[in-house]
């Protein structure tokens, strides 16, 4: 029992020694940290460093700047587009003037009686306020007036970008330099309509 005790005081002995140790190491250290102020600084210097490979991720949007598209006009000063509604196809040229618009060799008001078709081609005029500003002179073909009138927003949209750059964000939020590609479905055999079946009848 005297062998257990005694190794019992031991243990005590050797645990409160240990955390002597510890403290020693502890005095001493700031006695290195304020001998070796270098070294501190060394591994904060160390610890930006690694840091600084996130940085130019971080950077690397606003550096990216964007591009600014040159003007697309031919020989004669006029920017020239095609547009595109259903099956019309409009071939339109655009020049600055004092805001006639030609189609087919006809007025506007004469071509599309409708003020609605009308509007709906000074869209991207009223749109960038350049009402008044340009001359249009456009040759559409194929579908029906609707179509058409569509074709013509489309092909005048696109001319207008092509000749000032600069607002091509604005008519492209609108969705007018989008080709609108909704079409009639077509009939089908057995059917009234694309999808309309005939009247049935019991008797």
């Amino acid at each position: 029992m005297a062998d257990k005790k005694k190794s019992l005081a031991d243990l005590g002995a050797l645990t409160s020694e240990t955390p002597e140790a510890p403290a020693v190491e502890t005095t001493a250290a700031p006695a290195a940290e304020a001998g070796e102020g270098d070294t501190a600084t060394d591994t904060a210097t160390a610890t930006t460093t690694a840091d600084e490979p996130e940085a130019p991720v971080s950077t690397q949007g606003p550096q990216i700047q964007a591009v600014l598209r040159e003007q697309q006009l031919d020989k004669h000063g006029r920017a020239y587009a095609t547009g595109r509604r259903k099956d019309a196809v409009a071939r339109v040229w655009l020049k600055p003037g004092s805001g006639k618009i030609i189609i087919n060799e006809r007025d506007q008001e004469v071509y599309f009686a409708r003020p609605s078709l009308r509007l709906v081609i000074n869209q991207p005029f009223g749109l960038t306020e350049r009402v008044g500003q340009y001359d249009v002179i456009a040759t559409v073909k194929g579908g029906g007036l609707s179509g058409q009138a569509g074709a013509v927003l489309h092909g005048i949209a696109q001319a207008l970008s092509r000749y000032e750059p600069t607002l091509r964000t604005t008519v492209k939020r609108a969705g007018f330099l989008t080709r609108d590609s909704r079409v009639v479905e077509r009939k089908k055999y057995g059917r009234a309509k694309a999808r309309r079946s005939f009247q049935f009848s019991k008797r």
